[in-house]
């Protein structure tokens, strides 16, 4: 029997800005319960939940520092079951985010490990005595500026954070600190949960001889917040170790039937592609990985081929799944927008082409409704590397706005408070009710495309083959049984046009026009071509 999450399309919400209920500003659990029927009328299979758990919010929840509890921020327990059990009936699988590579400096865990180094804990977390003139123990870098080590005055020693440093490495050479982790996650897999999304998965072991990595072979274009492409990090992540605990962790969710973990791979380039492979391979790991390879600026025929081949060729046996925007990143409709004519038709093409992938879907709150880009200003900044080096750090909130759900309603209907990020007019104007009453919508190509991928056997279970066209045409075929879909894109603002070397037909969402054996391809054009065998398509 195939796998529930093989060719699911799976919609992450962001608690913080999807639905408020009791009028603080800030989203809850029980918001989102009501709002779930969007979800699922949208033709969604899961939702992923940002980090819910206890926390001092100074990274939004992933500075864990209690993974067994809700953050009264969002509700209680309670809350949480009501949440599994509305979207169970809705026919919604429920994953979460679980950070378990770090925890907050406020988790119980740290605050005994740092008090003196012969406590129970003291070896839970990554600490080293300084060199003898007195700087970090390694080169690491921190992604949030800075050295990946800070120095703590009660144990005289550095503890290692790859993100904040608030935010300390757990030391998963220590079997307690596996075991302990291991026993949260069965928690809430005792609570119904369907599975897992691995925050920053190869992060979890660090070399233990804490060599220093060796400068990049080529210097990249490196933003001076974030020096990682400075250096060859071989020793600060991805380490061999990160496999056994995968496996442990497979073997545990596998306890519990159609679990499902994917894992978070932070690498960049043909990089990633290995982690994937390495972290999917065979039965006993990860069920599927992502990587940033989609969520940059690069949109051409050549970038998508090379990450989905790639992948292909190089995780013959592993599983993908692909996004185009998510909680990290500029939304794409802003993001790719030069290379379209506005943003709402570059939307439709792009889960046109989403849809099309082999592999399981990400697609993440308000790109169903063209949502863009916020532009912020410093004063309204929550994100901790913007405020830090403003202005030359946009930072991650522009894309954390509230959903925009009623246009008649304050603040489109997400809070009757004052929202912890700002609705403002650009994102307003795609409100779900002005979407809704318009036949012709992002919205309602969402919920057609996906339809259409879920109708159609060659996109959920075919396989793919690329076809030979010069930029900007992305085309490749899926083909399952004896039929076949030709798949096509115009990557660029500019209409093009290409000739059919065979009987064929128009099926499903499309803006293209076929004059016999003319396919004409307008800005950002895209359609689906159903045929027998193979198509000539130049």
């Amino acid at each position: 029997m195939r796998e529930w999450w093989r060719d699911a399309v799976i919609y992450q919400i962001y608690p913080r800005s999807f639905q408020d209920d009791d009028g603080d500003g800030v989203g809850d659990l029980r918001g989102i319960t009501r709002r779930l029927d969007h979800v699922a009328e949208l033709g969604a299979d899961a939702i992923w939940l940002s980090p819910i758990f206890t926390s001092p919010q100074l990274d939004m929840g992933y500075d864990v520092s209690n993974y067994i509890d809700i953050d009264p921020l969002f509700g209680d327990l309670a809350d949480f079951d009501a949440l599994i059990a509305r979207a169970h009936d809705l026919g919604l699988k429920v994953i979460v985010d679980q950070v378990l590579s770090h925890t907050s400096d406020k988790h119980p865990w740290f605050e005994e490990s740092r008090k003196d180094r012969t406590n129970d804990k003291a070896d839970w977390y990554v600490w080293a005595d300084p060199l003898p003139d007195g700087s970090p123990p390694t080169n690491w870098h921190s992604h949030f500026g800075g050295p990946a080590w800070e120095f703590d005055v009660g144990r005289g020693q550095y503890f290692l954070h790859h993100f904040l440093s608030q935010q300390p490495d757990l030391n998963f050479h220590h079997l307690p600190v596996q075991e302990a982790l291991l026993e949260t996650v069965r928690f809430w897999l005792d609570r119904g949960l369907d599975g897992f999304r691995l925050d920053t998965v190869n992060y979890f072991f660090h070399d233990q001889q804490l060599r220093s990595n060796p400068p990049a072979q080529t210097r990249p274009q490196v933003m001076a917040t974030d020096l990682y492409g400075m250096q060859k990090n071989l020793y600060n992540k991805t380490r061999p170790e990160n496999l056994g605990f995968l496996e442990k962790l497979r073997s545990l969710t596998d306890e519990y039937g159609e679990i499902m973990m994917v894992g978070e791979v932070g690498e960049m380039g043909d990089r990633s592609i290995e982690i994937m492979a390495e972290y999917t391979a065979g039965t006993k790991r990860l069920h599927m990985c992502y990587s940033f390879a989609m969520l940059g600026p690069d949109f051409s025929a050549d970038h998508f081929r090379r990450c989905i081949a790639g992948f292909q060729k190089g995780a013959p046996d592993g599983h993908p799944k692909w996004s185009f925007s998510n909680h990290d990143v500029p939304r794409h409709a802003s993001r790719w927008l030069p290379h379209a004519i506005d943003s709402d038709t570059l939307a439709k093409q792009a889960v046109a082409m989403l849809m099309a992938f082999e592999g399981t879907i990400g697609i993440y709150q308000g790109e169903e409704l063209g949502q863009t880009e916020t532009e912020m200003e410093f004063e309204e900044l929550t994100d901790p590397h913007a405020i830090r080096f403003w202005p030359d750090v946009k930072g991650r909130d522009g894309c954390r706005t509230p959903m925009v759900w009623d246009s008649t309603q304050p603040n489109c209907g997400f809070s009757e408070g004052t929202p912890w990020l700002p609705v403002k007019a650009p994102q307003a104007a795609h409100a779900l009710d002005l979407q809704e009453a318009q036949n012709d919508s992002v919205l309602h190509a969402y919920r057609e495309t996906i339809a259409f991928r879920k109708a159609t056997p060659c996109l959920t279970l075919g396989k793919t083959t690329f076809l030979e066209f010069p930029e900007p045409i992305l085309g490749f075929r899926r083909s399952h049984e004896g039929e076949a879909l030709t798949c096509l894109f115009n990557l660029s603002a500019t209409p093009a046009t290409l000739t059919l070397g065979g009987q064929a037909t128009i099926t499903g969402p499309h803006n293209a026009t076929l004059d016999g054996t003319t396919l004409h391809l307008p800005a950002n054009g895209h359609c689906y071509l159903a045929h027998k065998g193979t198509l000539a398509v130049s």
